[in-house]
């Protein structure tokens, strides 16, 4: 009868064990579940092009500046340079080209409107609150971009904020690169969409 007992408490035991391993297990599991990278719903890469104003090219420039602490010191500097000191309080405001490549005679689908503003001492950085307004087949409505961009990295990641149109509450990442094409800025921003509406 002891024998028993003894066996019927060890498979309790097991049992409990047994049951409390599975239990454990399953909730952590669920509790804890692994992320999966997420797939965009929709992607999209445009170029700008801009022109910085520089005193004599009015017809051309696209983009100028429009405050810098040079232009406002004693020392009587012009708008059409940027500040020395990794042109820390300069804001540029520009209205650009829109296209489907890097190639500014390319039919345009839109403009790049907005501002951007040098706002770090130590390093080159930028501020960025401009919108893709387009206009074409293809596309029609607004993207919005808004964030720091740290113009020294190759890519930079820039958030994109909303839309309008055929953008209607898109929120996703704009991925953007620099390269000077014919003169002039070229910036590729290749946007990822991960809400879309």
């Amino acid at each position: 009868m002891k024998k028993n007992q003894s066996t019927h408490s060890f498979l309790l035991l097991l049992f409990i064990t047994t049951t409390t391993f599975f239990f454990t297990s399953t909730m952590a599991a669920t509790s804890s579940p692994k992320k999966t990278p997420l797939t965009p719903c929709k992607k999209l890469d445009l170029y700008f092009h801009d022109i910085l104003y520089d005193g004599h090219n009015a017809a051309n420039a696209t983009s100028v500046i429009v405050a810098s602490p040079v232009a406002g010191s004693s020392n009587s500097g012009t708008r059409t340079s940027l500040s020395p000191n990794f042109h820390f309080g300069d804001m540029i405001i520009f209205d650009d080209p829109v296209t489907l490549d890097k190639n500014i005679r390319s039919k345009p689908v839109g403009r790049a409107q907005g501002s951007y503003i040098f706002d770090a001492k130590s390093t080159y950085s930028v501020w960025l609150g401009f919108a893709f307004v387009l206009n074409s087949t293809d596309y029609k409505g607004s993207i919005t971009f808004a964030g720091a961009e740290p113009v020294t990295l190759k890519t930079r990641d820039v958030p994109v904020v909303g839309g309008t149109g055929d953008f209607f509450m898109h929120r996703g990442i704009a991925t953007t690169t620099d390269e000077v094409v014919d003169g002039h800025l070229c910036v590729g921003v290749h946007v990822k969409f991960y809400e879309c509406y």
